[in-house]
């Protein structure tokens, strides 16, 4: 079921529920697409139809962050919570360890998917890690390239929104082995330890947002964008 916010179809589901369709992707005869789209995107979205319209191509859109819980819950239309992109990715490495699905990380600066590849591989022995590029290259073809040779099976494509998602649309069908492409942001620097997530109790309280402007002081611009979101969710109201 579809929970629509200023124009988004967020999908309805648990993250148990989104490791299942992420699984059964695995089982498809295309790449999926997966989204994963926080206030801040939902409020960039919301002012640009045509990247509004991107994301809702996506086989599943899921709602990162507490800003997108709250703007539904506000909108007496509520989620069943939060499904943040990188608990997902972490999941869902289990999964294809399991299956013997073969990764691809596409993102970051030049040597953090490398890190985040040892890091990975530590939450999920057995994970198959076919190949990483960082996301400063400029000819796309040949990075389609690179991960079709290496037999990519599931690829992560971190490199901001709206990159990460122009990229996976626009070479969904040129990547015929891979099954499922989730665009994730700045995940890889998670994983790899760069960029450190808040204690457990202030994600449970969904407060991770405030532990970022803490020790990112800089981000109060972006930041200000979750106000005006649940503003705009609020007041279109249907």
């Amino acid at each position: 079921m579809k929970q629509e916010i200023l124009g988004l179809q967020f999908d309805n589901v648990s993250m148990e529920e989104a490791l299942a369709i992420g699984e059964g992707f695995l089982d498809g005869d295309k790449a999926a697409v997966v989204v994963t789209p926080n206030a801040e995107i939902g409020y960039d979205a919301a002012k640009d139809a045509e990247f509004c319209a991107l994301l809702n191509r996506a086989d599943l859109i899921l709602p990162d962050g507490a800003g997108v819980v709250l703007a539904a819950k506000l909108r007496k239309t509520p989620l069943k919570g939060k499904v943040a992109g990188i608990d997902f990715a972490r999941n869902m490495l289990s999964v294809f360890a399991r299956r013997g699905t073969k990764l691809y990380l596409l993102g970051s600066k030049p040597g953090v998917a490398e890190q985040a590849a040892e890091k990975m591989r530590e939450l999920a022995p057995g994970l198959v890690i076919c190949g990483t590029a960082d996301g400063y290259f400029k000819d796309e073809a040949s990075v389609v390239e690179r991960i079709n040779a290496a037999g990519a099976e599931a690829l992560f494509v971190c490199l901001g929104a709206p990159k990460q998602e122009k990229f996976m649309f626009a070479h969904q069908k040129e990547m015929p082995s891979v099954r499922l492409m989730a665009g994730l942001g700045g995940s890889l620097d998670g994983f790899a330890g760069n960029v450190k997530r808040a204690p457990d109790w202030m994600i449970k309280a969904n407060l991770e947002w405030f532990y970022r402007l803490c020790k990112e002081p800089s981000r109060i611009g972006r930041m200000m964008r979750l106000p005006k979101y649940l503003i705009k969710a609020t007041r279109n109201r249907q």
